[in-house]
């Protein structure tokens, strides 16, 4: 895709058991930080069907009770432009598999009080927006 474009990301915070799903990103996007399952929404797909599909894809999981938390726009992050949502969900069933290894080191689920570091830049607007229930996260410029 022209990087001129701007793009769609959906990014998820995924919990079970007080916990949330987490894994160290190895690939150049976001390579060294910490983050939820995610991706680029596709053509004809809802945030909700892009969040799903994300999750099964890449940790081998269903999840339910999806929900928008958060939307921001980021400015030419890593030379790209995103409007992004911030999705949480519950998950419902399936054991974790690292699906996209040349992509993420690992999975795992992290106590919310106690999370690894450090954190891809918008998993903290994600946290905040959950707290507060402010959606819109505004403008940055990365």
């Amino acid at each position: 895709m022209d990087e001129s474009h701007v793009q769609v990301g959906v990014g998820l915070l995924v919990f079970k058991d007080g916990k949330v799903l987490m894994g160290k990103r190895i690939a150049k996007h976001g390579g060294g930080r910490y983050c939820g399952p995610g991706g680029h929404l596709e053509f004809g797909e809802s945030i909700e069907e892009c969040a799903i599909r994300e999750t099964l894809e890449e940790a081998g999981i269903e999840i339910q009770n999806v929900r928008v938390i958060c939307v921001h726009n980021l400015l030419v992050w890593e030379g790209k432009h995103y409007i992004d949502f911030g999705v949480a969900a519950d998950w419902k069933s399936g054991e974790l598999q690292n699906l996209e290894p040349t992509k993420r080191e690992n999975w795992d689920w992290y106590d919310v009080n106690n999370l690894p570091q450090p954190l891809m830049e918008a998993e903290d607007d994600y946290f905040e927006a959950m707290k507060t229930g402010q959606i819109w996260q505004g403008t940055k410029r990365m």
